[in-house]
């Protein structure tokens, strides 16, 4: 069946030396308010690089013209406003009905549109990409078509597409584990989150739909400029319900695993640390009846687990390759019960074929970025999908991630188990020869899923204040660039609007040796926000690309609601930007360079 297919598609490479545990921590540099400077040339071939300074308004805002920073200004303080937020969907329902559609369109694209939207289709777009790439700031093509539900329809659509026929059909008994089943109170996904688009199934129709939709973005990221990126969200290439269930048997297999462990006395180590006895993991596996001995030898052979004498996460997660017989004893053990329970459910010869024409969409669109030069960014999603998006992205990353980085995976840092995540990944790409690539976000779904998990009864995923998402971040970000020197061709994108990460992301490039003219470092920012990052770092000569999504007016009002809501949500920091904005519109004024034009 597909899910099984899908589960692992090669074995892991003979095992070499693993990585060591987490780097040590470092003092790190103090650094000033505003400026970071930068460190000289390590070989005389290499440019010093600049400082840079996110206080100096006339670098930071050279490429915007003042009436660019006058609406800029005024979106943000809008957007400051809680009274107008609060009332703003109907505020542009009005607006609409009293202006007529063409007047609407043109008033937002004076206003909201015109500050977060790059324009409606790949021709209009072209001008801002090129015109911030001269000032060193790249793109993340980003097509914001979203349909405006209601939250009715949403659930509607959530519920009847989360849910298989065999469920349907079992007078509701469903045996995946609370987390994955769907909840009709959680129905509309939209409902908390600020930060992301969110897509729900219709049918395979709107799926190809969407998919199209894509194949123009990437040839428009192709087309406008070298070495861009487009962004995609799985759940918008196909039925939820199989990342769901997938979701459902990863997590079930590798807690089965932390399980044992604990049985070893290894009870909290990093997932990178934590290794079986083969011996008593064999014996263990026959009391359990999941196989006989005669079968389990079969299992743990030297050319699969190396010759160690233990397994770790990667080597348990290779035992369900097709080329080994667990593939059909796909069971755990039930905590509650204490028996032994399947994972994979059964599908219908329709539901299989979704899954098929899922995966078949994935590889179409990863084709097609190679064919263009255009990295894919895949989006993560809520923490019951992100199981199964983060195992399909790898397995696009093992065939498509050749020679560099073309496939870019999302880890969300507010999880518990970020730390885990990015190490286990980056092993993997280390042993099987493969390039790794990540983008480091904090998360967009905070609230929805601390509600859901204490809605349901499950464990909360989310790390309890934004002070340990702060810790984790910088603990990702700090393995991720000690591994970047051992790892020439491995990449990794630094998504934050926190100056402090960023400041620290510098430093600690600095004390690595790591040059930006490799590009194995990059920063993020969304359009709209923050060009007093994302523009001294290009200027400085630092990977930097702007988050740049693009459509018709109407079609992306959705996306639009949700960055004015965004910006209230982070005030400390877009009260900087306004001050920021306003001190170069001063200057300006005061050294008659009111009309600047930007070369």
């Amino acid at each position: 069946m597909a899910l099984r297919r899908v589960f692992l598609l090669r074995s892991v490479a003979p095992r070499v030396a693993g990585l060591s545990t987490e780097p040590q921590a470092r003092e790190q540099p103090a650094a000033s308010p505003g400026t970071v400077r930068a460190w000289g040339a390590v070989e005389d071939v290499r440019r010093p690089v600049p400082v840079v300074d996110f206080s100096n308004t006339q670098e930071a805002y050279r490429s915007r013209r003042s009436w660019e920073l006058v609406r800029n200004l005024l979106v943000l303080r809008l957007c400051a406003s809680r009274v107008l937020l609060a009332h703003h969907e109907q505020l542009l329902h009005v607006a609409r009905k009293l202006l007529g559609q063409r007047m609407f369109d043109r008033l937002m694209k004076m206003t909201f549109y015109g500050h977060f939207v790059a324009g409606e289709d790949q021709e209009s777009i072209r001008p801002l990409i090129q015109h911030n790439k001269a000032f060193g700031v790249g793109s993340i093509l980003d097509y914001g078509l979203e349909e405006d539900l209601s939250p009715e329809e949403a659930e509607h659509r959530e519920m009847k597409s989360c849910t298989s026929e065999a469920e349907r059909d079992s007078n509701g008994t469903n045996k995946r584990e609370k987390q994955y089943q769907v909840h009709p109170a959680f129905g509309d996904r939209r409902d908390g989150v600020i930060g992301a688009r969110t897509y729900f199934y219709a049918n395979e129709a709107k799926c190809d739909s969407y998919m199209e939709n894509l194949l123009r973005c990437i040839e428009a990221s192709g087309g406008a400029s070298d070495g861009g990126f487009s962004a995609i969200k799985l759940t918008a290439l196909g039925r939820p319900q199989f990342l769901l269930q997938f979701s459902d048997v990863l997590t079930r297999w590798r807690r089965f695993f932390h399980q044992m462990a604990a049985e070893q006395g290894q009870a909290g180590r990093a997932a990178v640390d934590t290794k079986l006895e083969m011996v008593v993991l064999q014996e263990s596996v026959e009391q359990m009846g999941i196989a006989s001995r005669a079968e389990i030898k079969g299992w743990f052979t030297p050319e699969t687990l190396g010759v160690s004498g233990t397994v770790d996460l990667l080597d348990w997660n290779s035992l369900i390759d097709s080329r080994t017989q667990l593939s059909r004893h796909l069971v755990v053990p039930n905590v509650q019960t204490g028996q032994l329970e399947p994972l994979l459910s059964r599908f219908t010869e329709e539901e299989e074929q979704q899954m098929k024409r899922m995966l078949q969409r994935m590889d179409v669109l990863a084709k097609k970025a190679r064919e263009a030069g255009v990295r894919l960014m895949i989006d993560a999603e809520q923490s019951y999908f992100q199981p199964a998006i983060s195992r399909l992205t790898l397995e696009m990353q093992r065939r498509f991630n050749v020679d560099k980085p073309l496939i870019f995976n999302t880890y969300q840092c507010y999880l518990k188990d970020a730390y885990d995540n990015v190490t286990m990944d980056m092993e993997l790409a280390r042993r099987e020869g493969w390039c790794f690539g990540a983008k480091l976000v904090r998360g967009a779904y905070m609230a929805q899923e601390r509600a859901r998990a204490m809605e349901i009864g499950y464990e909360d995923p989310i790390n309890p204040t934004y002070e340990a998402t702060n810790v984790m971040y910088h603990r990702c970000l700090n393995f991720v660039l000690e591994e970047l020197k051992h790892s020439p061709k491995a990449e990794v994108m630094v998504a934050s609007h926190n100056e402090d990460t960023v400041r620290f992301t510098l430093c600690r490039m600095e004390e690595l040796g790591l040059h930006p003219d490799d590009g194995q470092v990059s920063f993020g920012q969304l359009l709209g926000m923050c060009d007093q990052i994302s523009f001294p770092l290009g200027q400085a000569g630092f990977p930097a690309y702007k988050y740049v999504p693009y459509g018709p007016v109407m079609e992306v009002l959705p996306y639009l609601s949700r960055r004015a809501l965004e910006n209230s949500s982070i005030m400390q920091g877009a009260q900087r930007e306004r001050a920021l904005l306003w001190e170069e519109l001063c200057r300006r004024l005061r050294t008659g360079s009111l009309f600047h034009h930007p070369a």
